[in-house]
């Protein structure tokens, strides 16, 4: 389970969780997708408290192609983007759904992908992150246009010994290239920013891409990276969410360490719009709020936090008032925001036959009031579901099918 979310033990669930094997079908073609018809299902779990709203889900669509699992998604203008650990990133066009376009290169597993503009940065284990350009006026539509750190940011700086730093015992590397696996990757103000399993946080120019920063920011792998109002957070496997901030045009430096429980990894951070709350996913199954004090001070703490699942918390996405929650017990939690930074289980949602390793949600082709929700999974799989706050009226029902049947 140690590799579903980073390299360190802290990642494994508690002892007291049940296990859960990835169950893959061997028979699902490469090529193939299914677009489901399913009745609105209603799941068995506890009701919530009357201060909590009820809410109702449909599967749209199970979307098969991957020769591996499913490790990170990404949304890009019409298109769903989804990679796996066996290299390829397939392309599917919405809101049919239907796999458009398939596209990769590089060594080892893709990690973490970024959309920015006409550009699409994708982060690997090789510890290299690869830029595309997307075109429609090209048969090539995702053209690989370079590789960080580029080959002239590395020959400026290879024959300066002072740009070396020590990596392992008698290894060395230069500061601009990751030693590990990148894990994560967010695109902010201008900025590309990756963490990665060798403990770092590095930034780059969207605009050149040479790296201008490498930050030494935990004291284990980082699993997750968010970034608003000019605040990068960083989550890791040492139990502890970072924030990092810029004075001016100064480097960045460290505004807050969020701690969580001792011995337990974060796997995942989000933050809401307003910058005012901070969401924490652990390996240990609880979501842990923190609200920011003073917009002028930079000052965080601990409000609220909860058991969101038995097993470990692999990834989280923010929907406006609803946070959803992806976890190694193969299950995604539906949230309901409430008043200083509680969180109310509204619902849960089942069909993965793997952990739930990443999440992402849409309001395009918005049906009412509720969202699209993305899950990739270890059964390597994309879900795509509807999400209806307040449950379905007769109008959203025809719309659903339409979108279904089209």
């Amino acid at each position: 389970m140690n590799t579903l979310v980073s390299k360190s033990k802290l990642s494994t669930p508690s002892s007291s969780s049940r296990s859960s094997g990835s169950s893959c079908s061997s028979s699902e073609s490469n090529e193939s997708y299914n677009i489901l018809e399913l009745q609105v299902q209603h799941i068995n779990y506890e009701p919530p408290p009357p201060t909590c709203q009820s809410f109702s889900h449909r599967s749209l669509a199970i979307l098969s192609g991957h020769v591996g699992s499913v490790s990170c998604l990404a949304l890009c203008g019409e298109f769903i983007l989804s990679a796996s650990q066996g290299k390829d990133i397939i392309v599917w066009q919405q809101p049919d759904l239907r796999l458009f376009a398939k596209f990769g290169q590089g060594d080892g597993s893709v990690k973490a992908l970024a959309t920015v503009g006409n550009k699409v940065f994708t982060a690997h284990q090789d510890s290299r992150i690869r830029c595309w350009k997307v075109s429609r006026s090209s048969e090539n539509v995702f053209r690989l246009v370079d590789t960080l750190p580029t080959t002239k940011d590395y020959l400026g700086r290879f024959m300066k010994h002072s740009n070396y730093v020590q990596t392992r015992r008698h290894h060395k590397r230069l500061w601009i290239e990751h030693a590990d696996s990148i894990s994560c990757l967010v695109v902010h103000n201008g900025l590309i920013y990756s963490g990665s399993w060798d403990k770092t946080l590095k930034v780059w120019s969207v605009s050149d891409l040479k790296c201008l920063e490498s930050i030494k920011a935990h004291d284990d792998a980082i699993n997750g990276l968010v970034a608003c109002k000019g605040i990068i957070y960083s989550a890791s496997a040492d139990g502890k969410i970072k924030a990092w901030g810029k004075d001016g045009k100064n480097l960045h430096s460290l505004k807050g360490t969020l701690k969580g429980h001792n011995d337990v990894s974060f796997n995942s951070v989000v933050v809401s719009d307003d910058g005012k709350w901070v969401y924490g996913g652990g390996s240990d199954g609880y979501v842990m709020c923190y609200e920011k004090i003073n917009e002028n001070v930079e000052n965080w703490k601990m409000v609220f936090e909860t058991k969101a699942h038995e097993m470990a918390v692999l990834c989280m996405c923010l929907m406006s008032d609803y946070l959803c929650t992806g976890s190694a017990d193969k299950s995604i939690g539906i949230w309901k925001r409430e008043s200083f930074g509680k969180i109310c289980k509204v619902g849960v949602i089942i069909g993965h036959e793997g952990p739930v390793k990443c999440l992402q949600g849409s309001l395009s082709n918005r049906i009412g009031d509720g969202f699209l929700l993305y899950s990739g999974s270890l059964d390597r799989s994309v879900r795509v579901w509807w999400v209806s706050k307040y449950g379905k009226t007769q109008v959203e029902e025809k719309k659903l099918q339409h979108l279904v049947a089209h």
